[in-house]
Formats: structure tokens, sequence, C-alpha cells
């Protein structure tokens, strides 16, 4: 007797469950739909690159997840060498890659153009803008958006002012952006802004590393010491682990190169203004 009705009572409770089993089994199914992602890719020197530049902290604080991020920036760089070394080809064929809703792509050239070194200067009112104007025409070419970004200032100080070495750069970047009709983000413009009002001895914190003493002592007096040799400045390497990572970034204090704060002050400013240049980004850029 109590086996017959411990039947009865599953087969009531199969039958109370029928509906919902039914409902499970045809419940309806639909495709999601096709991504529409953006990307922005980051073309530029050391002030860019990771570990030295704002270009990592960038992406990874200031984009969504709908926006593919790349910073392609590269120490040591000009308009030259980057393309001489093949840098150019491989941003470029990121631009061309298919699937996105639009791809950007940000350039910020000027402190090695800038440089003595020979395989990277170029001459300011004729070649680097130039080789600018040629970077925007093949990034559209490439079915890309250019925007160009005049370059971080160094923090390098006289008497207590602003030594902008690079203003006079940052103009044939302006005059481009205006002749190419190209979205400008004027960071040379915004960062000296910033490093003139905290000043030569508190900038210092923006840098990959702790000055001497006597580095701090000068700054707080409002002149910069001469800038000390890659070799001079250099920290420590990193630990390692046998079998472990193994690479290494150069960490110094200097006035031109980025630690994590520095880094995340100035990714903060090109996403703020990036927005402003380019209002269909907005929506895909994070305060």
């Amino acid at each position: 007797m109590t086996r017959i009705l411990a039947t009865a009572a599953l087969a009531a409770v199969a039958l109370a469950l029928a509906p919902a089993i039914a409902r499970a089994q045809t419940k309806e199914r639909t495709d999601a739909p096709p991504l529409q992602p953006y990307k922005i890719v980051l073309v530029g020197d050391s002030t860019m690159a990771v570990a030295s530049g704002w270009g990592s902290m960038f992406c990874a604080r200031h984009v969504k997840s709908s926006v593919a991020c790349l910073n392609a920036g590269r120490g040591g760089r000009s308009t030259r060498s980057y393309r001489q070394e093949g840098g150019w080809d491989i941003a470029l064929a990121e631009a061309k890659v298919p699937g996105y809703r639009a791809t950007y792509v940000l350039i910020q050239f000027g402190h090695n153009d800038q440089s003595s070194v020979p395989e990277r200067w170029t001459d300011r009112t004729t070649e680097f803008p130039a080789n600018l104007t040629k970077m925007v025409e093949e990034v559209r070419a490439a079915g890309g958006i250019p925007v160009l970004v005049t370059p971080l200032t160094r923090r390098v100080f006289k008497s207590g002012k602003l030594d902008n070495n690079l203003d006079e750069w940052s103009e044939e970047v302006r005059k481009v952006a205006t002749a190419t009709k190209t979205p400008l983000v004027d960071l040379n413009r915004r960062s000296a802004a910033v490093v003139q009002k905290l000043g030569a001895e508190d900038s210092m914190a923006l840098a990959q590393a702790e000055p001497t003493a006597e580095e701090r002592a000068a700054a707080k007096a409002g002149t910069t010491l001469r800038q000390r040799s890659t070799e001079e400045a250099r920290e420590p390497d990193l630990p390692t682990r046998p079998g472990g990572a193994r690479g290494q970034h150069t960490r110094k204090f200097d006035y031109t190169h980025l630690g994590e704060t520095g880094a995340g002050v100035f990714a903060r400013l090109v996403a703020d203004d990036l927005a402003r240049a380019v209002p269909a980004l907005a929506s895909q850029l994070v305060p």
C-alpha cells in the first residue's frame, strides 16, 4: 500500500512539473547581435610607450571594454625611425583589420625628432611636418581615422619657469592638424600647464624614480639640474624568479619619462581632450 501511495505521489509531482518542463524544452533562442567595437592604436615614442609613458595607463583605465586599445609606442623613435624600422607598417596593418566600427590612430612624436642621434633627427620646419602629413594621409587611405597629439612637455625648469623646449615642435603639429583637418589633442599645452602649476620640485613625483638629494635641492630652488645619463640614472633591475618572466624596463629618474603617477595624470588629460576632439568617441572613453 505504501509503495502504491509513493508511486501516486511521484506521478502527481511529475504532472505538476510537466508545464514547466515543456516550457524549458521550448524556450526561445536568439543569436547575439554582431559586435560593433572600436579600436584605438597609439603610435609614438617613449612618452607614450609601456612603462615610460601615458599610453598603457590610457588603455587600462580610460577606455570601455567595447574598445580594443593597442599601445604601439616605442622608446627612442621619431617620425623617421619609426617608419624606417617597420613600426609604421605594423601600425597601418592594425588600422586595416576589419570588424571595427571605427579605428582611430593617435600619433605623437617630437622628442626624438628633436634629437641629434643620426637615425632619429628630422628638420623641424620641413621634414617633421611632411612626415606627419604623410602619416595622416596613409591612415586615412588604410580606412582609419588619424588623431594628432602634440608631444608631452619635459619637466625642465629655469628660475621657477618651465622651459618647454617642445613648444616649437608642437606648433608644427598644430599646423599639420589644421592643414589636413585632423583632430588634435594638444597634450603639450595641457601638460605644460599642469607641470608649471606643480613647479619644479612637486613635478618630480611624475617621474619613474626618485631624484637624488642634489636634484631635489636644485628643483626646490627653481632650476633643475642637467639630466643624468641613462646609466647614471638607471634604477636596479626588477627581481626575477628561475624560469619566470625576465624582461626588464629601464627605470630612471629624469625630466621626460613617466612613472605610474605621471602616467595616470596625463592619460586622464588625453582621454578628456580626445573626447572633445573626437565627439564620436566620447561615449567610449572613461574619465
